[in-house]
């Protein structure tokens, strides 16, 4: 498969709060604060942010929810850290015991805050209890690198992750909707877990993951090929994939929707939702050799287009 290399240059800024370093590209646009503050007032807000201080744990720096507890002289941890501090206050060293907070508890639910991921562009703002779950599916947070092959760790929004996949990971980027993936293996026998490869293909304006891997299934290895798509679930549903592999007149071919990089790429692998070749069909599509593995797969992505008139999705081939 030719490689076509992609220039893909932006300038990139963190964010640090409770739950680590996340980066995006300074292209976004991050007014969201000002748009905040001018909701809420500066007033209020500067009471809240007040407040909003007195609820973050000492020991691990993250908010606090019920229940809160206390030591005798007043001061506050979560019941997460009360167990890492062997019950003993982090600030005045006498025993905490199992006294709540009962107040701050109350008065964080008359409190309301904007989202963490305001800076990335989330406007909205919340009672302090229904925060936490809003944050954990917001639409703003970002995204986990997709690479598959080590337990990376970083977060960003899209471009920032494209960039580091390519310089980071060193993945083949490519442009165009349709590729055509070569995977040789010159022992088919001694087949491990994340054997696999991943390419970066850009089209349609959007970025997509093709996963081609070969994994241990029951007695034997099975090889499989996905993609994921470099955004949201719902933005996914907008296109569709077809992969094919064959070989010695027979192939086989599977067509779906990709999966957001939301879904990790263990889940996708384990739902099986992808082309699955059996290694006995893996084994006769390179021709028999059961000394090496030479498998080629093809496919192609489309967006699908809407009928305003009946309602059908039509295929748009186009990129």
């Amino acid at each position: 498969m030719e490689t076509e290399s992609m220039d893909c240059e932006s300038s990139t800024r963190s964010i640090t709060n409770d739950n680590g370093t996340y980066h995006f590209s300074s292209t976004k646009n991050h007014a969201a604060a000002a748009v905040v503050t001018n909701t809420v007032g500066p007033t209020t807000t500067a009471a809240a942010t007040s407040v909003y201080e007195l609820l973050e744990c000492p020991v691990c720096t993250f908010s606090m929810y019920p229940p809160i507890h206390q030591c005798h002289n007043g001061h506050t941890l979560c019941s997460t850290c009360k167990v890492r501090v062997h019950n003993r206050c982090p600030t005045c060293r006498q025993e905490l015991g199992d006294i709540r907070c009962l107040a701050l508890e109350k008065v964080a639910e008359s409190l309301e805050l904007p989202c963490k991921y305001y800076n990335l562009g989330c406007p909205e703002i919340f009672p302090y209890y229904s925060k936490l779950k809003h944050e954990s599916l917001c639409n703003f947070r970002p995204y986990s690198c997709p690479y598959a092959g080590s337990e990376c760790g970083v977060v960003g929004d899209i471009p920032f992750l494209v960039s580091h996949l390519r310089d980071d990971h060193k993945v083949d980027m490519h442009a165009g909707s349709t590729f055509n993936h070569r995977y040789v293996k010159s022992n088919p026998r001694e087949v491990e877990n994340a054997t696999w490869m991943l390419t970066v293909f850009q089209c349609f304006g959007q970025y997509f993951c093709l996963h081609f891997e070969a994994f241990q299934l029951g007695m034997g290895p099975v090889y499989m090929a996905f993609l994921r798509f470099m955004g949201d679930e719902e933005e996914a549903r907008s296109y569709s994939y077809s992969l094919e592999v064959g070989g010695s007149g027979r192939k086989l071919t599977w067509e779906g929707t990709p999966r957001s990089i939301r879904d990790s790429h263990r889940k996708v692998r384990d739902s099986n939702d992808g082309l699955i070749i059996q290694r006995n069909m893996a084994l006769f599509f390179s021709g028999g050799d059961r000394k090496e593995l030479k498998l080629r797969v093809t496919g192609k992505i489309w967006k699908e287009q809407h009928s305003p008139d009946s309602g059908l999705c039509i295929p748009n081939l186009s990129s």
